[in-house]
């Protein structure tokens, strides 16, 4: 059973900025369409984007031109850069496949974003 392992949330003050990490066991990272997603306290959990093999890339509109995900296969290594962050982006992140399917989740890593 893959581990999702994912880091870097914490608390961040409005148009700030975090860069979260996800890391996996094995070379599914590399392998597979890679997400980020994220669940907010009450919701539901939606993708936000995600990665393909040949690095095309796709956002959420509510991201898009704030986020950036990236990969770095060497360090097995997915990556959300997170700019102007607002307080509707509060919620736990996850990583996982596209689609995640019966695939286990990590813990996640929570980002909040409050004055």
């Amino acid at each position: 059973q893959v581990q999702f392992v994912e880091s870097g949330g914490g608390l961040v003050q409005p148009e700030g900025s975090l860069s979260l990490s996800c890391t996996a066991s094995g070379r599914i990272l590399s392998n597979y369409m890679i997400g980020w997603y994220r669940q907010a306290p009450g919701k539901q959990r939606d993708r936000v984007a995600y990665i393909r093999r040949d690095g095309f890339t796709y956002y959420a509109d509510s991201v898009r031109g704030r986020f950036t995900i990236s990969r770095d296969s060497a360090k097995n290594t997915v990556y959300l850069q997170m700019n102007i962050l607002k307080p509707e982006d509060t919620a736990v992140y996850y990583c996982n496949v596209v689609p995640p399917e019966n695939r286990s989740w990590g813990q996640g890593t929570q980002v909040t974003v409050s004055s």
